[in-house]
């Protein structure tokens, strides 16, 4: 939805922040489980930063996304392991 500013511009409402999903110490299955668990009760939309320590997270999370409908928006490393920029699909 596009809001106009007193000044004519069309922009974007800010969206609300990712929430952090701190998964960091778990081996696989477990971040993909767990993260299944927490997208499943988030809005379709919503963004949720996965945080793992896991070496095969790289592997099973753009996987999970794949298979679950979920959009990969962003991957980072990070000291020790990896960062996920999930956004929540409509399945």
């Amino acid at each position: 939805m596009l809001e106009q500013d007193d000044g004519g511009q069309e922009h974007r409402p800010s969206a609300s922040p990712a929430a952090v999903y701190d998964l960091k110490g778990l081996n696989c299955p477990l971040p993909v489980l767990k993260a299944k668990k927490r997208l499943a009760a988030m809005q379709p939309g919503s963004r949720l930063w996965l945080e793992t320590t896991d070496p095969l997270a790289v592997i099973d999370i753009p996987a999970f996304c794949a298979e679950s409908g979920h959009r990969l928006v962003e991957t980072t490393a990070m000291s020790g392991g990896h960062r996920f920029l999930v956004e929540r699909g409509i399945g």
